[in-house]
């Protein structure tokens, strides 16, 4: 089949591109998920959606594609909260694996995936090793459901293991230098059988909107805001906006507050593993602060858990001033 004839409709420059429908878009990525596609036309895939930018239909069509080809955890005795982690350290260390120690540490069962899509980055995957967090890992068996994870633990997979088309798909940023639509999906990738919280974040701005309608159509419990570098834990230095969904329900839990923090106490400037996992240790101890901007993004989501649990939509609704 291939997919020359999506292209033809997604590739014709930032004016002329038009948009595939949420069939076609299934379609399309289910055909790159199972390798019926080759590297070029994998390639002229990623370069015209990096032109074109991703509909929330064709965002739509892609989850049901990888959602029918995934392997899912199974259903525990509470939402599971799902952290995606794809792009690590850059400028700040990864805070991504205190956010998933702070959660569970309110008891929840937390779930993080990911993978390196860029050299030299320290991974989330990586501090949880170093805090003696080993990865988890699929059954030989493609058919066996993964178990469901603990309440008060974290677990980390790579991506690979649950979706070997998606990995494929993901490393291509490293031959071709830029993100694809694989990196959108992997943000809303929620591999549970069973209820579940995703956290997502967005860098910039203009992707918003189309996350934002993208969530309310799946009918997804979610937390949205900008995120760090690329990862879903909040910058420390900033009290972004917060939009929360349960169930699809949408509502704003915080508005952006203006200004940024010239120094977070206790934040370390260097962003190796050892230095990352040490602080990370410290603020679980008590003998570091936990950064208040992080604080408010745990406050937030323990917030969609419970209205999540009392099983209503118009719960977190029901709290708007």
């Amino acid at each position: 089949m291939g997919i020359s004839h999506y292209i033809k409709d997604i590739g014709r420059g930032a004016r002329g591109a038009r948009a595939v429908t949420r069939e076609q878009a299934q379609d399309l990525l289910g055909q790159v998920l199972d390798g019926q596609v080759t590297d070029l036309e994998i390639g002229a895939f990623c370069i015209a959606m990096r032109i074109k930018g991703e509909s929330a239909d064709e965002m739509g069509g892609f989850l049901d594609a990888l959602h029918a080809r995934t392997r899912k955890f199974a259903a525990g005795s509470r939402p599971t909260v799902v952290l995606p982690s794809y792009n690590g350290a850059r400028r700040l260390p990864v805070l991504t694996p205190l956010l998933a120690l702070l959660l569970a540490r309110e008891g929840l069962p937390v779930l993080l995936h990911g993978m390196r899509t860029e050299a030299r980055r320290v991974l989330a995957s990586d501090v949880l090793e170093a805090l003696g967090i080993a990865a988890t890992h699929a059954p030989a068996d493609p058919s066996a459901e993964l178990p469901a994870i603990a309440p008060g633990s974290v677990a980390h997979i790579a991506t690979g293991e649950l979706q070997p088309g998606l990995a494929r798909l993901l490393a291509a940023r490293e031959v071709i230098g830029l993100r694809n639509p694989g990196h959108s999906v992997a943000k809303l990738y929620a591999p549970c059988a069973g209820p579940c919280v995703l956290v997502t974040s967005y860098t910039h701005p203009e992707y918003a909107g189309m996350l934002q309608e993208c969530l309310q159509g799946r009918g997804a419990s979610a937390l949205l805001s900008r995120g760090l570098e690329g990862e879903v834990a909040a910058d420390p230095r900033r009290m972004p906006r917060y939009d929360g969904f349960v169930h699809g329900a949408h509502r704003v839990l915080q508005e952006q507050q203006a200004g940024t923090a010239s120094s977070v106490e206790g934040l370390p400037e260097a962003i190796d593993i050892a230095t990352t996992a040490d602080y990370t240790r410290r603020v679980l101890a008590g003998e570091l602060p936990v950064p208040p901007a992080i604080a408010q993004q745990v406050a937030f989501i323990l917030q969609i858990v419970q209205a999540l649990e009392a099983a209503p939509a118009q719960t977190l609704l029901a709290r708007s001033a």
